[in-house]
């Protein structure tokens, strides 16, 4: 495509950070050939071509592929659809990150996916790998997104791989797909918070078990540009709790393997009466069957139950290797900031060289002050908030938030660990006035029911929170608490967190209630009204009637006549006041 640039529209491009550099640091074989099939992020590229010790690049369009080449001179660099491509040789490591809808042009009719995925797999060396991304029509993230799937993207969506009957509908499609393509899935990850820029990517095998709340309450999508549908949190907790993960990710990243030849052994000489025979069958196997285990005895991903293992132990899951090309891959990858944390059987591992610490169990603090509000429990929440701030004064971490704490009834320990602080801690009543504050302003702006009146702000929020706490503030904490937020550098603001529609239905449905109720009682007010407007006319009505007949009795002669007859007594006394003196 000669006058059209992928890399122009990155917001449809899969944005790949810490945890797929990591995946790929440690596919890249130490000896061997890489190809990039696709446009990729800035950032992989740099990866490979810094560490492959052969690597090149596949892209449909030219100017990326002239920028592309000045960018990075070492790199082989191919600009055309991918099935006319022809390579000298296969490839030990093939990276097909973003899929395969920019692999084809629109000068051409757009082959079908398995079609594309054949000649992308014809491309891997017998014990090579293919790590190839595949977006999921139904992922939690659709889900949550209001705006229709074919607004997601840009020009580029000239044929939407829905009307494919080849795409995958799931991970057991998808398998099939790579078997039927020769390849052995080594492993299959499930990337979250959703398919723009993942940062996290958990195995099968892990999804397999019950996921602590403190690793799966972050991996859902509440950033961006984005018109939510549902409360995000909420949403990603339920897939997780019903064991779900795989089939409702947002996208899939597979990792699979072509089976390396068997080397040729001599037979051993027949015997007389086996020599017919002997000579007969005298043909070696060509390769191992796709459906069989490889040399390092990794069962295929669609004959594998989850969490079924292959050697180390019935209750653990295996480790996928392939020594030949690459090490072992990780259980899962999760990206934390600039620090991403590999996914093993005994919790969380810092990398490149940190320690290995368990995952704390109890529920995230947040999703319980919510639903307890929602229920209107005053008890939990007064309970709840008093043990977080004897927790903050017994040395709790200062920099800590109702989302990144779980409890378990007994103690609060953070998601992620405190990092050095580089600040004076006004105290712990300040803190726990920060952390509610916090709270507060979430609890209002995901539009989320609460106990206490509506009109209420944050800021009133939090002081009222602060007293069910046994600490009460006053507007002097509050903006200390909010100069400790600024500090952090994760300042809360009141529209941070847009309400989803849902939300903003029950807020209708809400104010509805109360409009329904202020129109009854405007209409009873208007009867009462309508009585009392009767009653005036009929009481102005007596009153004029009143009034004529006291004028009609002030012209009749007989009142004239009184008049005048008490007029010289009136006289004569007032004479008389004026010479008594």
């Amino acid at each position: 495509m000669l006058l059209w640039s992928d890399m122009s529209n990155m917001g449809g491009i899969t944005d790949w950070r810490g945890a797929a550099l990591e995946l790929i640091r440690r596919m890249l074989p130490a000896s061997g050939r890489v190809l990039l099939a696709g446009p990729h992020p800035q950032a992989v590229v740099d990866e490979v071509a810094a560490h492959a010790p052969s690597a090149a690049v596949l892209l449909r369009s030219y100017p990326d592929a002239c920028a592309l080449g000045e960018r990075h001179p070492g790199l082989d660099v191919h600009c055309g659809r991918l099935e006319v491509f022809a390579a000298d040789e296969p490839y030990d490591l093939v990276l097909a990150l973003d899929g395969l809808r920019r692999t084809h042009s629109a000068e051409a009719p757009a082959a079908a996916w398995i079609e594309s995925l054949d000649a992308l797999a014809a491309l891997v060396a017998p014990g090579g790998r293919l790590v190839l991304g595949v977006h999921n029509d139904l992922g939690v993230d659709r889900f949550l997104e209001a705006r229709p799937a074919d607004r997601d993207g840009g020009d580029d969506q000239w044929a939407p791989h829905g009307f494919d009957p080849s795409y995958p509908g799931g991970p057991g499609a998808l398998d099939a797909g790579l078997e039927s393509a020769g390849l052995m899935v080594q492993r299959c990850y499930a990337a979250y918070p959703g398919r723009q820029a993942p940062r996290a990517l958990l195995a099968r095998e892990a999804l397999a078990f019950d996921l602590p709340d403190a690793l799966t309450f972050p991996l859902s999508a509440g950033d961006g540009d984005r018109m939510l549908v549902a409360d995000p949190l909420h949403l990603t907790r339920s897939v997780f709790r019903h064991r779900l993960g795989e089939e409702l990710a947002p996208l899939w990243l597979a990792v699979a393997t072509r089976p390396p030849l068997l080397t040729k052994t001599p037979n051993p000489a027949p015997t007389d009466e086996h020599a017919d025979a002997a000579t007969a069958h005298d043909q070696p196997t060509a390769a191992i069957p796709p459906h069989d285990e490889d040399a390092d005895g990794v069962t295929p991903a669609a004959e594998r139950v989850p969490g079924e293992t292959t050697g180390a132990g019935a209750d653990e899951p295996a480790e996928a290797t392939c020594p030949a090309n690459g090490g072992e891959l990780p259980l899962g990858l999760i990206e934390e900031g600039p620090t991403v944390y590999e996914l093993t059987r005994a919790g969380l591992k810092q990398l490149p060289d940190g320690a290995e610490r368990p995952v704390p169990t109890g529920r995230v603090v947040e999703e319980i002050l919510v639903e307890a509000c929602a229920r209107e429990d005053v008890k939990t929440v007064r309970d709840l908030l008093s043990d977080l701030a004897a927790w903050l004064e017994e040395g709790g971490d200062p920099t800590a938030a109702t989302d990144g704490l779980v409890y378990d009834g007994e103690r609060f320990t953070a998601v992620t660990p405190p990092a050095a602080a580089t600040f004076t801690s006004p105290g712990p009543r300040i803190v726990l006035c920060r952390i509610l504050w916090r709270f507060a302003v979430r609890l209002q702006a995901a539009g989320h029911h609460h106990p206490w009146p509506w009109p209420l702000e944050a800021d009133q929020l939090t002081l009222t929170l602060c007293g069910m706490a046994g600490r009460p503030c006053d507007p002097g904490d509050l903006d200390l608490a909010r100069k400790l937020d600024a500090e952090l550098g994760r300042p809360a603001e009141p529209g941070e967190q847009a309400p989803t529609y849902r939300d903003l239905l029950g807020a209708r449905d809400r104010l509805a209630d109360q409009l329904t109720a202020a129109l009854a009682r405007i209409a009873r007010l208007e009867t009462k009204l309508t009585y009392r407007e009767r009653e005036l006319v009929r009481a102005t009505a007596k009153l004029r009637r009143t009034q004529r007949k006291a004028t009609a009795f002030r012209r009749t002669l007989g009142y004239r006549l009184s008049r005048r007859l008490v007029r010289p007594g009136k006289v004569a006394r007032k004479v008389f006041r004026l010479l008594s003196g």
